[in-house]
């Protein structure tokens, strides 16, 4: 009964329901493992689905993503201890010139509800923070630009990234308002995702 009544509360943004029943599964003997994949994991799925047909917006993604990290917050401890790998190693970041960061947070929220460890690099990146967390273990690197002014940084940073001799051994996501498909074809990023749900999508088939 826990399993459903967590998932629900996260579809429905409940963080304090969250938390609660999170604690509760892990009293009753739930494995870590289990909660995340059938409570967090699936609901923020659905919260995804949800949004792609148009009966969810941002608000509630973004309601829904804080109550699913509210009991991400309580499992880690115990998913690190039970040595359960994450399903990627992701930096995502605002380039440099950009402060911008709503879009981004929710990717990197999106993110982390399906599995992924994220390490957010926050606003106004410097391509070499990206290349650094390339150095350091990400398999993908995203980066989000709400600015036109600002779009020249993602390439930039690709330029960057094969510098550094890391380009062939990290996946690049781009986004952002003024983004598009053709932009991230002409700059040489591996794909572009228009949302947080599909940015979700668009790694789980570059990291497969």
């Amino acid at each position: 009964m826990e399993i459903k009544e967590i998932y629900q509360n996260v579809i429905e943004g409940n963080a304090p329901a969250v938390q609660a029943g999170v604690n509760a599964a892990l009293a009753q003997g739930l494995a870590a493992d289990v909660i995340l994949n059938q409570a967090l994991i699936a609901a923020m799925e659905e919260v995804g689905k949800r949004f792609e047909e148009g009966e969810f917006f941002v608000p509630e993604m973004l309601i829904a993503a804080r109550a699913m990290q509210s009991g991400l917050a309580i499992l880690k401890p115990r998913l690190v201890e039970g040595g359960v790998k994450a399903a990627g190693q992701i930096a995502i970041g605002t380039v440099k010139g950009d402060l911008h960061d709503i879009g981004k947070n929710l990717v990197a929220m999106m993110l982390e509800g399906a599995g992924y460890e994220v390490k957010d690099l926050g606003t106004d990146v410097d391509p070499q923070a990206f290349v650094k967390a390339a150095q350091e273990g990400a398999q993908v690197i995203g980066m989000s630009a709400l600015l036109t002014t600002t779009m020249s940084n993602m390439q930039n940073t690709i330029q960057a990234l094969q510098a550094a001799g890391l380009r062939d051994k990290v996946k690049v996501v781009i986004g952002g308002a003024p983004v598009t498909e053709v932009y991230a074809r002409q700059i040489g990023a591996d794909a572009f995702a228009p949302d947080a749900s599909s940015a979700v999508r668009t790694v789980r088939q570059l990291v497969a």
